[in-house]
């Protein structure tokens, strides 16, 4: 098995590359922008339709207003989606174009959305169809807003545009540089559409979905839902974050899966769809990618390792919502050749146990939740108060327990001989400098992570230390990417173990700035959030105590 661990380790530069895909990231982070969207559409779904499972009914004049919330939100994501796909990949390309020369972020957001009605809508009396430019549009979102910023990059590195005399204000320049990438996306995507329609007989939007349902029908079977949960809790392994690979190419199925359960769900019918957010939060990633729930409570309250007791307690609150980088590092489960099997077994079996059931009759996902809600509630909530997803949440515990046991056990045994062997606990050492107490100025510290959930305990920590040791430093958190507007705002910016692949163009994009880049390893992130003090100190220890770093 460390034989096997070390080949994949090999590996990892290669898992890499493919999470740092611009395209990937662009779909990531194009629904990570959305996600409050989703959120502030189910919210209005839950009040219209979750009395009538208990026989209270709405009259049809207030059901209509919840609604008409939803459909002017989540009715046109796909029409929103162009637009932020466009902006996270032009601020990549922008990311590697000289200063002097960057492509316009509102233009291109402008133009994907106008690109995307044109492959999406139909023209009808008093405005446009929109019957694509909700889930069912998102592939169609997908193209347009990757296609739009490559168009302007062509231009706008190569400095192909209309030059204005030097008199003339920078606003106005630019409206004239942006005219010859403006009106070549927009001439090809109307061409495209026209010729198109023409072929075809109808628009690409409902092509591309009608071209790739058998690969969604694919997807929702047992082998398709193997691959896709087995490769999110493989990639997490190898310590690089699971979902940023996975979640963009399954994310369309996810979003049009629950929209579809829902009118089943509706209109009386069983609700079938296996695949959506809901079966990879409160199922296949139950506590957490590798469905670490119940392994977090073996630690907490069955281990005779007192490392382990420790931080199955620590980890214990965080798990049930979800958040479950202090097991994977702190034990670690990644990269522990112990856990490998498990790691990778148990969320397979799980959401195998939630097709079973709902080949048995239990309606799939209907609505979908914060990935925060704890896993019972979020599987009652999500399946419209199904009873039998009671039942399955029990059996996916016993599943968990009974796939973790042996190699818990395994590990408890390492972990106390190593315990016999060690005259006392070993602690991650951070170096203190002398001129450490030496801050005056106030400092800006900003923690990134995929989601912003794992880099919010190490920016508290960071926020409650300093408040311990009087010092003004000031910590937030964010998700990769919602950063790169402000990090001039930040005097330093820490990414999450699982985004350490992202340090080199973290740097790139702070080399213009006097932001300082830094990064940590699993157990030292871990150590980090628990300890307050330290956290202040490794802060400080990059500042090197000067008001001037």
């Amino acid at each position: 098995m460390n034989f096997l661990i070390s080949k994949i380790e090999n590996m990892k530069p290669t898992f890499e590359k493919i999470s740092n895909n611009p395209y990937l990231r662009a779909v990531r982070d194009g629904f990570i922008s959305l996600i409050p969207i989703i959120l502030f559409s189910s919210i209005f779904l839950l009040v219209a339709y979750v009395p009538n499972i208990f026989g209270i009914y709405l009259s049809t004049e207030l059901e209509t207003m919840l609604m008409k919330a939803y459909d002017y939100s989540m009715g046109i994501l796909a029409l929103l989606m162009s637009a932020t796909i466009a902006k996270s990949l032009t601020d990549t390309f922008n990311s590697k174009l000289p200063a002097t020369r960057k492509i316009n972020v509102t233009s291109t957001m402008v133009v994907a959305i106008i690109s995307f009605l044109l492959l999406a809508s139909d023209s009808i009396d008093g405005g446009f169809a929109s019957g694509y430019m909700g889930s069912r549009g998102l592939l169609a979102a997908f193209v347009t807003g990757f296609i739009t910023p490559v168009i302007y990059r062509f231009f706008v590195s190569r400095n192909i545009k209309i030059k204005m005399p030097e008199e003339v204000p920078n606003n106005i320049s630019q409206t004239f540089a942006d005219i010859f990438p403006l009106a070549t996306t927009l001439i090809f995507f109307w061409l495209f559409d026209y010729f198109f329609r023409m072929g075809v007989g109808y628009g690409f939007a409902e092509w591309i979905i009608e071209l790739f349902k058998p690969l969604f029908s694919a997807a929702d079977g047992y082998v398709g839902l193997a691959i896709i949960y087995g490769a999110m809790a493989f990639f997490w392994f190898v310590g690089i974050h699971g979902p940023s690979i996975v979640e963009p190419a399954v994310a369309a199925i996810y979003i049009a899966n629950v929209e579809a359960n829902f009118l089943l769900f509706q209109a009386g019918e069983h609700a079938t769809n296996v695949l959506s957010q809901g079966s990879q939060y409160f199922i296949a990633t139950l506590g957490g990618t590798g469905a670490t729930l119940v392994i977090t409570f073996m630690f907490a309250f069955l281990a005779k390792s007192k490392q382990l007791r420790a931080i199955g307690k620590a980890s214990s609150i965080p798990v049930v919502f979800g958040v479950n980088e202090p097991i994977l590092f702190g034990a670690p489960l990644v990269l522990n050749p112990v856990f490998f099997i498990p790691f990778i077994v148990a969320p397979i079996i799980n959401v195998w146990l939630l097709k079973l059931f709902i080949d048995l009759g239990m309606n799939g996902f209907v609505y979908n939740l914060p990935w925060t809600t704890p896993g019972p509630l979020g599987i009652l909530m999500g399946t419209g108060f199904a009873m039998m997803s009671v039942v399955l949440m029990v059996v996916i515990l016993f599943a968990d327990f009974a796939i973790y046991y042996p190699f818990f056990k395994v590990y408890d045994k390492q972990c106390l001989e190593n315990e016999a062997n060690s005259t006392k606990e070993e602690e991650i050492e951070i170096e203190e400098k002398g001129n450490m107490q030496t801050l005056e100025d106030s400092k800006s510290v900003l923690v990134l992570c995929a989601n912003g959930a794992t880099s919010s305990m190490l920016a508290n920590a960071i926020k409650n230390g300093a408040k311990e040791e009087n010092y003004t430093i000031h910590s937030t958190a964010m998700a990769y990417g919602q950063h790169k507007a402000i990090i001039k705002e930040f005097d330093i910016i820490i990414l999450a173990p699982q985004m350490a692949s992202m340090l080199n163009e973290l740097q790139q994009d702070c080399a213009a700035t006097k932001t300082i880049c830094a990064t940590t390893d699993g157990p030292q992130y871990v150590q980090l959030t628990r300890n307050p003090k330290q956290a202040v100190a490794f802060i400080l220890n990059l500042l090197g105590g000067n008001k001037d770093a």
